[in-house]
Formats: structure tokens, C-alpha cells, sequence
């Protein structure tokens, strides 16, 4: 294979004809443990933002039903960017259907809160555990958790509309930021402070910037995970960002890329995490960081040349990322095999302009 090459594909689409579908973010996997059954989020409007009025429907479409769709529930936390975090919540390999759950967040109006729940979508067993989810550990035993009211004003489109966000006022409140939840037990933990991270190597700024923290992933054995601590004026289009990691009980916090700019990123095993970021003697690219000293190695600089969403398949070997539309309004979507450094870009898919910012 040449260094970079275009390879022809033949698409499928699988959601219905007559009704709007999506999955939600790039590090979460829609397929069940037989990959019979796909998730998706069907809205009925794709055009603006969600108020707190508006629910979104989810469903699972039988790939081997002639691609039927099969409603499940509806929830009122979701946004465009990240959906409503629904997974298929990992268990020992099994594909018996009594035994595949599913989880995603919803909003308790009588509690003024946001939650979860985790349900069986063939026998419609159920339960509720008392915060959202962000990410799950890869046993599916614990979750990581933040407040998505305050992300709904600092960072529209990630967070979810209905409960406000009783810090907004606080530019880094000590009772916000991270916890961790047992998903049998519900039992859970505040383990990481905005305020308190405010002082670990504090910057110029941040006395007047509004903190908040963002993209939480666990790494791939569940011993350390990633977040992004951000800052900026509210109401602003500018930010600063900082990528962390920490163990899952939020001690042992280490600052791994600190130029400013950090974007996406997915582990590439538990020591080891592949980010869009900026290092200011080298510029923005991805990089593969050292999850503990920062230490980073370019990746991919001359044939992955903007940012993207990039997730590593099962063995690790290949990255699956995409770009932001050209000039033309197409998004490229790319296979990188970073030990030959060769990139193969199966599609080039339209991306209609009106559709801009948070949707």
C-alpha cells in the first residue's frame, strides 16, 4: 500500500427512510454482543438546539430484520454531540438477549437531577441509579460521573437543558467535578474538585475564567482514566484546555499535555493515549502521550494533518478517525495503520453547511 490512498467502499444505510437517526460520540460502540442489534437515537427535528422540552427516542435497528427499528425508550438528557452516553453495558461474553443491558441518562424531574438507567431492551427490566453517566470502566462495574447543567452554559451541546446548574454563578465551585458510581449499588464519590484543580500548577487566567471538566474515558483495563479540565469567559467562543489522568478513586492526578490545546483523543492501551493536542515546539498533531510523565511521540505527521475523531480498533493495530468538513462541505472519513504509517480513506461524506456549532 502506498502512504496514502483512497480506497472504494460500498455503503449501506441501515436507519429508517422516514425518520432522523444518529449514535452519539465517537468513543462509545453501538453494536450488542452479537452485532445483531445497533443502537441509535431517533430526534424529530435536526436543525436547532434541544430545549428541556424535547425528548429524543431510543432504539435498536435488527440488522438481520431487514433493518427494523425497534423502539425502546425516550429520554429528555441528550444533546447532538454526545447523544445521551447510551452503551450496551459490558458483561461477561454472552449473547443470550435476557442477559444484554443497555444504560443511558435521563432527567428525574421530581428531584430536579439527572440520573440513569440501566434496562434489559428485550424484557423490559429496568432500574435507576442516581447520577448520569459519562464513561464506563471496560467491566462495566463503575462509571464516571459530572454535572451536565454546568456544561450545558459552558460548553453548549455537550451538556443536557432542565436542571440548572446551581454553581453557575461560581467560577470554580469545590462541590463540582468528577464522581465515581458503582453501577450495581449506585453508591457513589465525589473524587475530583474544579476548585481544587484550579490549583494544581495554577495559570494566569484562571482566576477569571469559568472551570469546568469535559471527555472523561477510562483506559483500557479500567487502572487509570483521561479528563479535560477547560476555562474560559463565559459565554465565550475561546477556552483553555488541559489533558489529565488519575486514578479511578481521583488520586494520583497527573497534567499530560498543558500547551493549551487539547482535543480529541482514545487510549491506546493502559499506559498509552493517542491525542490531537498542541506542543508548542512542535505544533498541533497527534500525539501518542505517556499517560504519567507526558512524555510525547508524533504520530501520523504527515499523513494526518487536522483534527479528528479517533477511536482504536479491537486489536489496537488500526485508528478509525474522520475530519471536519472542507471547503466543499465533505468530511473524509480514514483508516491510519500508524506501524506503516499508512492512511486509507474509505469516504468522502457530505455535511450540509446549515448544520453548524453545537448541531
Amino acid at each position: 500500500m502506498s502512504a496514502h490512498e483512497t480506497a472504494i467502499r460500498t455503503f449501506e444505510r441501515v436507519t429508517p427512510i422516514d425518520r432522523h437517526a444518529y449514535f452519539g460520540y465517537y468513543d462509545k460502540f453501538p453494536w450488542d454482543a452479537s452485532s445483531r442489534y445497533l443502537l441509535a437515537l431517533s430526534p424529530t427535528f435536526i436543525d436547532r438546539q434541544p430545549t428541556a422540552d424535547d425528548s429524543v427516542e431510543i432504539g435498536m435497528i435488527d440488522l438481520e430484520d431487514g433493518n427494523r427499528w425497534i423502539p425502546v425508550a425516550k429520554t429528555h438528557a441528550w444533546n447532538w454531540q454526545q447523544g445521551t452516553m447510551l452503551h450496551w453495558l459490558p458483561k461477561a461474553p454472552s449473547t443470550r438477549l435476557d442477559e444484554q443491558e443497555i444504560v443511558f441518562n435521563v432527567r428525574v424531574d421530581a428531584e430536579s437531577r439527572f440520573g440513569c438507567v440501566v434496562l434489559n431492551p428485550f424484557t423490559g427490566e429496568r432500574r435507576s441509579l442516581p447520577r448520569p453517566i459519562y464513561c464506563l470502566r471496560p467491566d462495566g462495574k463503575q462509571a464516571l460521573s459530572v454535572n451536565f447543567a454546568r456544561i450545558a452554559h459552558t460548553r453548549p451541546g455537550y451538556g443536557y437543558e432542565g436542571i440548572p446548574d446551581r454553581g453557575f454563578d461560581v467560577l470554580a465551585p469545590e462541590d463540582d467535578g468528577i464522581w465515581s458510581m458503582d453501577m450495581t449499588t449506585g453508591e457513589t464519590h465525589h473524587i475530583a474538585s474544579i476548585r481544587e484543580m484550579t490549583k494544581l500548577s495554577s495559570k494566569p487566567d484562571f482566576p477569571d475564567g469559568k472551570h469546568w471538566f469535559n471527555h472523561l474515558q477510562y483506559n483500557t483495563d479500567g487502572s487509570r482514566f483521561i479528563f479535560l479540565h477547560r476555562w474560559g469567559r463565559d459565554g465565550g467562543v475561546r477556552w483553555g484546555t488541559r489533558m489529565l489522568t488519575a486514578n479511578p478513586d481521583g488520586s494520583d492526578v497527573r497534567i499530560i499535555a498543558d500547551d493549551g490545546m487539547t482535543s480529541h483523543f482514545d487510549w491506546r492501551d493502559p499506559a498509552r493515549i493517542l491525542a490531537w493536542a498542541r506542543k508548542n515546539d512542535r505544533g498541533d498533531h497527534y500525539y501518542l502521550f505517556d499517560a504519567r510523565t507526558g512524555d510525547a511521540e508524533l504520530v501520523g505527521a504527515d499523513v494526518l494533518t487536522t483534527d479528528g475523531h479517533c477511536s482504536y480498533s479491537p486489536n489496537r493495530e488500526w485508528v478509525l478517525t474522520d475530519t471536519y468538513p472542507d471547503k466543499t462541505h465533505h468530511r473524509t472519513l480514514i483508516l491510519y495503520h500508524p506501524k506503516t504509517d499508512t492512511r486509507v480513506d474509505i469516504g468522502r461524506f457530505y455535511s450540509p453547511p446549515e448544520l453548524t456549532g453545537p448541531f
